[in-house]
């Protein structure tokens, strides 16, 4: 009887010792997955995470409630909806009902010119300013505008800026 109680512990334990390297297997394989999703973007600028990313709606709602001079830090996901094709030293990014144009720190990196329409994240300060007319106009040339779209620029306008720290390009759309 005692020879059975043994054997009965024994295969538990053997059990039990096999239940956990299948957990860490599992873990494994989460850690391989968390790689391969990292490996999907393209880093430019300082190194940011794609972690804690807040979404373009809720965005779009922390501009509307910011007034000229407001800031805040903060990473958001949105689409390119234009590059700068002189350089690539500015990106406007679709918000929906507006854009938020996003120039980076210390003009420090550039972007691809050939982006629009593909997802970026971008980390760093948003704030509300107004946009002078000069700097319209010169963000319109950037952008391969013509002539006459460019003196038609005559007045100011508000702009839902950004400055990028860093921004993750999504690969394979």
């Amino acid at each position: 009887m005692k020879f059975i109680a043994l054997l009965f512990t024994l295969s538990l334990l053997l059990l039990s010792c096999n239940e956990s390297k299948e957990k860490q297997d599992s873990t494994t394989d989460i850690v391989e997955e968390t790689q391969e999703i990292a490996a999907n973007y393209k880093s430019f600028g300082e190194k940011i995470s794609d972690e804690n990313i807040t979404s373009t709606n809720q965005m779009i709602a922390k501009y509307k409630v910011m007034k000229e001079g407001d800031t805040t830090n903060i990473k958001f996901k949105a689409k390119v909806n234009s590059v700068c094709q002189n350089k690539g030293c500015w990106m406007r990014l679709d918000m929906g009902e507006m854009e938020s144009l996003v120039k980076f720190k210390d003009y420090g990196f550039f972007m691809p010119k050939d982006i629009a329409g593909k997802d970026v994240i971008v980390q760093g300060k948003a704030f509300v300013e107004q946009t002078s007319i000069e700097d319209l106009k010169h963000m319109a040339e950037d952008a391969g505008k013509s002539q006459k779209e460019i003196d038609a620029i005559t007045d100011t306008e508000i702009s839902y800026s950004f400055i990028s720290e860093g921004v993750l390009l999504v690969e394979n759309q």
